[in-house]
């Protein structure tokens, strides 16, 4: 239990921002997934398209690194182009 009011609200916040960022990071793996299941080029690329969005609001909210987002948009980027038109 917290002793201070201060730290009795970073309880309260620290537990709003784990759900937000669960919820964050689900609809970027959902993204990737997407990419990565796709059976055709084109299928691939317009769920690149989206998943390149996806990562980037992840990356800005914190959730993951700017690093880390153009890692895995240049790895899609690559899979995408090697899938049958």
């Amino acid at each position: 239990m917290p002793h201070h009011k201060s730290a009795a609200k970073r309880v309260i916040t620290n537990a709003r921002d784990r759900v937000r960022n669960i919820a964050l990071r689900t609809r970027m793996r959902s993204a990737v997934k997407a990419v990565r299941t796709a059976a055709t080029r084109s299928e691939a690329m317009a769920a690149y398209r989206s998943a390149m969005s996806v990562l980037d609001r992840t990356a800005s909210a914190g959730v993951i690194k700017k690093e880390t987002a153009s890692r895995h948009k240049a790895r899609l980027a690559r899979h995408a182009q090697k899938l049958p038109a």
